[in-house]
């Protein structure tokens, strides 16, 4: 249940608001508030629709915003962040649960999707997204929610180290575009932007939505889309408990239901509530751009959390799947990757302010599945192939060469067992033998392609436009629809497509009106 210390802003519902059941009607119920969902409801009510927001989440303010990462932990994230991917070896990933959904919480990166991932998706039986047609589409997203690269002043002394080693290697870099304004580098994107700076979704699409109208329900638990046959007609929903009783019932009657709660909650619920696709594909196709960490300790001060969380990436091996960045994380959540115990550990981290965290992003070469267990709810599984664990392994040596020629001292690798290097000699003598999946330390934040677009309803689950094969009045709005793996953080990807399937869904909506 939320805890709010701010006035809710005119149109959003709060579980402490709800004195009983209630039964709303629509012309749409989108359910989640994050990149898809609240740019979808934005659109819609823009549009002039009346438009209802479930989100599961609470509301959560930019003023409560702080750096107590267990309470940003606790209030912001599903499961406390620490949810698996079951395989060898496992993948640890989290997923935004609040108003704003995970753009409340991730990095703030803001790229397009590459050209050649919108190339291979038109030869897939997607013609219409094309780099083209998908143009405006990115246009709009990076005007409203301000995308652009980061003040200098506020880049901090990691970043630096790390695009230092990049080009000491000859390598190209870019520097980031995040969706910002005035980002003053506090380093706190992971736990809510204290400041209003990052442009997520609780700052831009939800008060957009709010203003032309529609309402939005956070502490909600969608339990079910309700249907006539393969006709969706809305939800039904339980707001989170009060003094342990259970929470209100809410129900929603709509022409169109949107499901929008990520890769892994959407074809859960689509499953839950009895959808099935014609493709047999929901909930398969999961692809999550498996991530490792590296860790170079470094004789200068570095003080890593000063400075914006991520401000530069190296693409020079983009076309192999491999994408390296630096990104700071505070100490609780470093010493989780960590082998070390008692005073080892804490000789270690009295080096903290002398780390670089930096890391590889590995586009996937294999898919995975969302499986929905009756009394457990979603599991993941995804099991790593020989070609992925292949590029992992390359990403972290590339990272570490990075922190070597910026001048690392001591280089961790996120590998069991695996002794501390200091030289590129000591680099290449650990990786010269093969090294096995199960020693790999690996995690994700992009979770892709649980419910896939297409226009095939034997190969797809939805059409290019999110429409479920085999079903009416039902969308996706969310990274499941994507074929494959983006390559680089997907978020502006999706918003771009919830925009454009949204202004369908304006075009056509007589067809679905009821």
């Amino acid at each position: 249940m939320s805890t709010v210390s701010a006035t809710v802003p005119s149109g959003l519902v709060v579980a402490d608001d709800v004195p009983g059941d209630l039964s709303v009607d629509c012309d749409v119920v989108v359910v989640g508030s994050g990149a898809g969902g609240a740019s979808t409801a934005a659109e819609l009510a823009d549009g002039g629709l009346d438009v209802v927001v479930v989100e599961e989440g609470g509301y959560h303010p930019t003023a409560s915003f702080s750096v107590d990462v267990p309470h940003a932990l606790r209030t912001l994230y599903r499961d406390g962040g620490a949810q698996t991917a079951f395989g060898r070896p496992p993948v640890a990933f989290s997923e935004g649960r609040c108003v704003g959904g995970s753009t409340v919480v991730n990095g703030g990166m803001s790229f397009r999707t590459p050209d050649r991932v919108l190339q291979r998706w038109a030869g897939e039986e997607l013609r219409a997204i094309t780099p083209q047609a998908m143009e405006p589409y990115f246009e709009r997203v990076e005007r409203r929610l301000s995308v652009g690269p980061q003040d200098p002043a506020s880049i901090g002394r990691d970043s630096e180290l790390f695009r230092a080693g990049a080009e000491r290697n000859g390598w190209e870099l870019i520097a980031n575009t995040r969706n910002q304004l005035h980002c003053c580098g506090c380093n706190a994107c992971l736990w809510g932007c204290p400041t209003g700076a990052k442009r997520s979704m609780l700052v831009t699409e939800v008060p957009r939505a709010l203003s032309r109208g529609a309402r939005l329900y956070a502490d909600c638990r969608v339990e079910r889309i309700t249907r006539i046959g393969s006709r969706a007609t809305g939800i039904v929903g339980r707001f989170g408990p009060r003094d342990g009783a259970p929470g209100a019932r809410l129900r929603v009657r709509a022409s169109v239901v949107v499901a929008a709660g990520g890769a892994v909650q959407s074809p859960t619920l689509l499953r839950r509530s009895g959808f099935r696709s014609p493709s047999g594909r929901l909930g398969r196709n999961l692809t999550l751009h498996p991530n490792a960490r590296v860790i170079g300790i470094f004789d200068e001060e570095v003080r890593g959390w000063h400075g914006v969380h991520q401000a530069y990436q190296v693409r020079e091996f983009l076309d192999e799947g491999i994408l390296l960045a630096a990104a700071n994380l505070p100490p609780a959540l470093v010493t989780l990757g960590l082998p070390h115990y008692g005073t080892e550990l804490a000789e270690l981290m009295a080096d903290y302010n002398r780390m670089v965290v930096a890391g590889c992003l590995v586009e996937d070469t294999t898919t995975g599945r969302v499986r929905s267990v009756p009394g457990v709810g979603p599991v993941v599984s995804y099991q790593l192939d020989d070609e992925g664990a292949r590029r992992v392994v390359r990403g972290i040596t590339l990272t570490a060469q990075t922190l070597l020629a910026a001048g690392a001292r001591r280089v961790l690798l996120p590998l069991r067992g695996a002794p501390e290097v200091g030289s590129p000699r000591e680099l290449d003598a650990l990786l010269a033998g093969p090294v096995a999946k199960s020693d790999l330390d690996l995690f994700s934040v992009h979770l892709m392609g649980t419910a896939r677009m297409g226009e095939d309803p034997r190969r797809a689950v939805v059409s290019s436009f999110g429409e479920f094969h085999g079903a009416t009045g039902l969308f996706v709005a969310d990274a499941s629809l994507f074929p494959g793996p983006v390559g680089v953080n997907p978020m502006e990807t999706i918003v771009a497509l919830a925009i454009r399937n949204a202004e369908n869904l304006l075009g056509n909506w007589r067809r679905h009106a009821r």
